[in-house]
């Protein structure tokens, strides 16, 4: 049997995080979002299709790209964060099947029935989307996931050839003091959960 994360792990990642909209001005090393992407890719996906794809706009230019695509309110956070992740699915993941989902030869069953497919990349690259959050939170950095953003917009300046789809938008960096709304409430268990 596992052990339970400790305490500290547990606030790190769930009971004292935050939904950050303000950033220090420390960048966001290459090398940190690599080990990123290397703890996040570890997430399980149905079938292993690992739909999600990651574009990483480190720079004030690539960040200016996506502002006139964002709400007012998520354009100011984003100019000022020192990571920006747009969250996108491949609209044919399944040709990675072969070599990732090796059980039997699965991706006919995508190429041939696109709300199947549609539905499995949205679902599973929201999957991935928030492993990334939570890789993000163990390795020290603070999140503030957004959706709030013309997706037609984001998908003509990105992704022109229509193969990626944007699912939503991710402001990555440490956190600054106060750079966070007080904590909403949460829903209690017999509100949202239920046992048979």
């Amino acid at each position: 049997m596992k052990p339970a994360l400790n305490q500290n792990a547990l606030d790190q990642l769930f009971l004292q995080a935050h939904s950050y909209n303000q950033f220090t001005d420390q960048a966001v090393s290459e090398e940190t979002i690599e080990q990123l992407y290397d703890l996040l890719k570890w997430g399980p996906t149905s079938m292993n299709t690992q739909p999600a794809r990651y574009l990483f706009l480190r720079t004030p230019e690539a960040r200016e790209q996506l502002l006139p695509a964002l709400m007012d309110s998520n354009a100011e956070k984003t100019r000022q964060a020192p990571l920006t992740v747009i969250i996108a699915s491949d609209t044919e993941f399944y040709e990675h099947l072969p070599t990732q989902f090796k059980a039997y030869d699965a991706a006919p069953m995508f190429r041939e029935n696109n709300a199947l497919a549609e539905a499995t990349a949205f679902r599973n690259s929201s999957l991935q989307g928030a492993y990334l959050m939570l890789a993000a939170r163990a390795l020290g950095l603070d999140a503030g996931a957004m959706s709030g953003f013309d997706p037609e917009a984001v998908n003509k300046t990105f992704f022109p050839d229509g193969q990626w789809k944007v699912n939503f938008i991710v402001n990555l960096g440490y956190g600054a003091e106060g750079g966070h709304h007080p904590r909403g409430d949460r829903l209690s268990f017999e509100q949202a959960a239920q046992i048979l």
